[in-house]
């Protein structure tokens, strides 16, 4: 497992329990000694923003923050990671506990992008800035080539402007759940247009309204 991983990352880990500590999900804690990955999804994040927002600046030299601020914020929210997580097969890297592997938790949005950060965590604590720059880089390339038109809107304003456009039906957010402990809460938002939906999930609800709406959007425009 490691040995794929590392392929996908394009990096030999000295450390080889930073990379098992970065596919562990907390509920596998404890399988073999193991940590779960929250550390390194916290410095993982860290790493992101800022490599990402280095890019950015080299990509696009005349443009400024207020188009930089909005092309950031699209490359690095839980949607985008999430999908570039499943198009690599990260779910299938994940060490999950039975219980919660046979709920799909190893396939929820959430969890993927918050594995991916804590991948380029691992890469930032085992080798530095440049690993992680060079996997960051090979895999956003696509996303970030599609936004050299324009800096992209939030999901929730586009989301809007998409159904101002078609009709007097705006987007109606509802909360339909809310799970976790205190210090760490997942709130589950439904956006309804007319008869179409889509759920998201989030530690706040802005971002798991900012979820719903892009899941939505893409399923109207797709």
């Amino acid at each position: 497992m490691s040995t794929k991983a590392e392929a996908l990352l394009g990096h030999e880990f000295t450390r080889k329990h930073l990379l098992a500590e970065a596919l562990t999900h907390r509920s596998a804690v404890g399988q073999g000694g193991m940590a779960s990955n929250e550390r390194l999804e916290f410095i993982g994040d860290r790493v992101l923003g800022l490599l990402m927002a280095e890019w950015l600046i080299e990509r696009y030299p005349n443009e400024r923050e207020g188009g930089l601020g909005p092309r950031l914020a699209h490359l690095v929210s839980r949607p985008s990671l999430a999908s570039i997580a499943e198009a690599i097969g990260l779910a299938d890297l994940l060490a999950v506990s039975p219980g919660e592997s046979r709920r799909g938790v190893r396939n929820r949005s959430t969890v993927l992008a918050d594995a991916l950060e804590a991948l380029i965590g691992a890469l930032y604590s085992d080798g530095g800035l440049e690993p992680a720059r060079h996997f960051i880089r090979r895999a956003f390339a696509a996303r970030i080539d599609a936004q050299d038109a324009a800096p992209p809107k939030d999901p929730k304003t586009a989301l809007q402007e998409f159904a101002l456009a078609r009709g007097p039906v705006l987007p109606v957010y509802d909360m339909i759940g809310r799970s976790g402990p205190a210090h760490a809460p997942k709130f589950h938002i439904r956006v309804t247009i007319g008869t179409s939906f889509a759920d998201g999930e989030g530690g706040t609800k802005r971002e798991a309204e900012q979820i719903a709406a892009r899941i939505l959007l893409d399923r109207l425009t797709s």
